[in-house]
């Protein structure tokens, strides 16, 4: 059985694995962990939950580590599509290095820049980054990426999908000709492919899995129910099942909103987390989904990535995708590191077409689900609406005019919206928009 240090890693590398409990090398970083070494450009496409972050950043540290401490100017730059995932990866970096004097920094929209432009200014071994506060912080002449050596587009599909492919080309722009490029996407599509083409010089594929294939330690069934009876369905699912962190997806954001306050009235802690929400609540409801204060976290397809909490057991679809390559992006939450979990989608008369395009994209019907009896009886004995009190708006002092919201957020621009050219800074600005549609 190979281990990290037969990879090539180092003995601090090796160590604070061995803390972090990881003993033995997943088949992506078996493949990947070598080749980084190396110097080599890489295109990999790995399920969710597959390591695929210790698989670049542990190869990474190590060479920065072999380099010495460089100039202020990042020498590493990961760009991800959302705040949760950056912050992710950034706390992975600190885990894996902290016996290194590699300095790593994340900066993403959505809260102030200052903290981020000082951190830039004392200097960064390691950026992780958003698309568009990295070119809101360059254009303000807080970010210098001359130095780069290594560019990783970390679920790069999710990026495109989102309508960053303008932004990512924009970055390119910054950065110097010669350098190690890696590429790493959940899915390959045709636009990804392209986008290899252009980024990677005679890359190693890697592929460990395949492709729009969910991870085999999920459980998957399917639960026929009417549209009304959706919340009704969940709460007795919930309650009678005595399901603890389960992680539900709705379409919009308005939708999750509502749930999440339909569920607190059944008496459950549930909390929603999307894009129109401010980074301070979407910490928050995070943290307390991973520490057990709430049950329920209702999220969007957007919201939830970067959500990596160890053996979740439960992912509910509330409503199915409408790309069948979301649903595996979805449930991908579940059975990560060889942890089992389970996915429920309840699914109505109107998503019988969405769910036969998500059982022709696996090459298999989903079973269906049968109630226990502490669910049904859970579903016959509904329990008493508790008042919930409305989400307080922030107030703004009389007069004062309507803030602006922060650029470069980790979001997409929303569908539809044009962009404007702003001052010389390209046609291929930020949208407003988060991403999830004006829905």
């Amino acid at each position: 059985m190979t281990t990290f240090a037969e990879l090539g890693l180092i003995p601090e590398l090796c160590g604070a694995l061995e803390r972090a409990g990881y003993t033995t090398p997943t088949p992506i970083q078996q493949r990947a962990i070598p080749a980084l070494l190396d110097g080599g450009d890489v295109l990999a496409a790995a399920q969710t939950g597959t390591g695929k972050t210790a698989a670049f950043a542990l190869p990474l540290l190590q060479r920065l580590h072999a380099q010495g401490r460089g100039s202020r100017a990042p020498r590493v730059l990961i760009l991800c599509p959302t705040r949760e995932l950056a912050a992710q990866i950034d706390a992975s970096i600190q885990k894996y290095g902290t016996a290194l004097k590699i300095r790593s920094t994340v900066i993403f929209g959505g809260v102030g820049q200052n903290p981020q432009v000082e951190a830039l200014r004392r200097g960064v071994d390691m950026l992780v980054a958003t698309p568009g506060r990295l070119l809101d912080l360059h254009g303000q002449g807080a970010l210098d990426l001359s130095q780069l050596q290594t560019l990783v587009l970390d679920e790069a599909d999710r990026m495109l999908d989102m309508g960053f492919i303008h932004d990512i080309r924009r970055v390119l722009k910054l950065l110097p000709a010669q350098r190690q490029n890696l590429l790493f996407s959940a899915t390959f599509s045709k636009d990804i492919e392209r986008l290899a083409r252009g980024l990677l010089r005679d890359p190693l594929s890697i592929d460990v899995a395949p492709r729009n294939a969910p991870a085999e330690a999920v459980t998957q069934h399917a639960l026929d129910c009417d549209k009304g009876d959706k919340r009704r369905m969940l709460s007795a699912l919930i309650r009678g099942e005595s399901w603890r962190q389960t992680l539900v997806f709705t379409r919009t954001k308005h939708g999750a909103n509502r749930l999440a306050k339909q569920l607190m009235s059944d008496g459950l802690t549930a909390a929603a987390i999307h894009g129109n929400k401010s980074q301070t609540a979407r910490t928050k409801a995070l943290a307390g989904f991973k520490d057990g204060n709430i049950d329920v976290l209702v999220a969007t397809d957007i919201a939830a990535r970067g959500i990596d909490i160890k053996e979740l057991p439960q992912v509910v679809n509330y409503e199915l995708p409408n790309v069948p390559a979301d649903y595996v992006h979805r449930i991908g939450r579940t059975g990560r590191a060889q942890a089992s979990g389970q996915a429920v989608s309840l699914v109505d008369a109107e998503e019988s077409k969405l769910l036969r395009d998500i059982e022709r994209l696996l090459g298999r019907k989903l079973p269906r689900m049968s109630l226990s009896e502490a669910a049904r009886e859970a579903y016959a004995n509904p329990p008493t609406p508790i008042e919930v009190a409305p989400e307080a708006a922030p107030q703004r002092p009389a007069g004062a005019r309507k803030p602006r919201p922060p650029r470069g957020d980790g979001q997409a621009p929303a569908p539809g919206r044009r962009r404007r050219n702003r001052g010389g800074r390209g046609g291929g600005g930020r949208g407003r928009g988060q991403g999830e549609g004006r829905r």
